[in-house]
């Protein structure tokens, strides 16, 4: 396994979040969540929509192993998309935010990351997530050091963007090309040109309140 792709989370305190975790809800995703049978990046899909949508869908297709793509999670470290997760996980999520750092937000991503790291010592690691802040890269790049790398067509880029791109990409299996986080001479620019439509398809986000991260 030549890359690993690192997923930033969905933000799970808002409009969406909570539609999944009424307890009244009738969305049959809302019961699998209550009964602690749905994935989490099925419940970050759909908490924030393209975004998550595009990464994880770019993940499956390009990662190869097991390992090849973990989401980061708020309280939990690194989780393999197909991790089931409950209404009580969720809520776990949604009570820290990661901006705000943290012990318990960095103490799981060190011991994860690093355990990363010694199981694949080759392997070079991707972050599907905002570069312009600090939020993740400061335990990334620590242990990761000039392994730690972004898609460079990211830079300028807001979410929606990201998740069509990303889209896209899965679409003509056109793998993005990636920097190293300390050799990027900026992670932020000008907005690219907006994106083509695909192939007739409406790409929408998920309205106020589902932030991604």
């Amino acid at each position: 396994m030549d890359t690993i792709f690192l997923l930033s989370p969905a933000h799970c305190g808002g409009r969406r979040a909570a539609l999944l975790l009424r307890p009244e809800s009738t969305l049959p995703m809302a019961a699998r969540l209550r009964r602690g049978e749905l994935p989490l990046g099925e419940a970050f899909t759909f908490m924030s929509g393209l975004y998550f949508r595009g990464k994880l869908a770019y993940a499956r297709a390009f990662g190869r192993g097991p390992d090849s793509r973990l989401v980061i999670t708020p309280t939990r470290g690194l989780l393999s998309p197909d991790t089931p997760v409950s209404d009580a996980d969720i809520r776990e999520f949604a009570s820290l935010d990661v901006a705000e750092g943290g012990a318990r937000f960095r103490d799981p991503l060190l011991r994860d990351t690093r355990a990363l790291a010694e199981r694949y010592p080759e392997a070079r690691v991707v972050l599907l997530g905002s570069v312009a802040t600090s939020k993740y890269l400061d335990v990334l790049d620590d242990v990761l050091g000039e392994r730690l790398c972004f898609p460079s067509a990211f830079i300028g880029r807001g979410d929606m963007s990201r998740g069509g791109l990303m889209l896209r990409c899965v679409e003509s299996g056109t793998e993005l090309e990636y920097i190293a986080l300390r050799a990027a001479a900026t992670r932020r620019g000008p907005r690219p040109e907006k994106l083509p439509p695909r192939n007739g398809k409406r790409e929408t986000g998920n309205g106020k309140g589902a932030t991604a991260r």
